[in-house]
């Protein structure tokens, strides 16, 4: 059964920049992140696959957001620069086997996810 873990959530003061990682248990084809904060809808961010040859963006994070895949091809990266109040919330990993549907829409119902990371931007 595969295993994602989320780790690099922290408090940050806004503008400032963070790195969350999802360690994956073995290779997975497709993974992303969303978020979801307290009372609002989930949002999809970003997505990569084949390696990292495709990556894909929701417009609202399009260009402070970066995902990447590290050498070993298990962890994924999630650089988000200039953070603001309202990102803050908890920050989900998730996988899928194929690259079919691999978008940040569909993020949230990857079959494979892991427990979160908390993000808070204050000021």
């Amino acid at each position: 059964q595969l295993q994602l873990m989320e780790s690099g959530g922290a408090s940050v003061q806004a503008g400032g920049s963070l790195r969350l990682s999802c360690t994956a248990s073995e290779y997975i084809y497709c993974m992303g992140w969303y978020r979801q904060a307290p009372g609002k809808r989930v949002e999809g961010l970003a997505t990569l696959y084949a390696g990292g040859e495709s990556r894909y963006y929701d417009d609202s994070v399009k260009g402070r957001f970066t995902i990447s895949l590290d050498s070993t091809k298990r962890i994924a990266y999630l650089q988000m620069t200039d953070l603001q109040p309202e990102d803050t919330a908890m920050y989900y990993c998730s996988a899928k086997e194929h690259g079919f549907g691999c978008l940040p829409s569909s993020t949230s119902s990857f079959p494979h996810r892991g427990q979160g990371t908390q993000v808070t931007v204050f000021g």
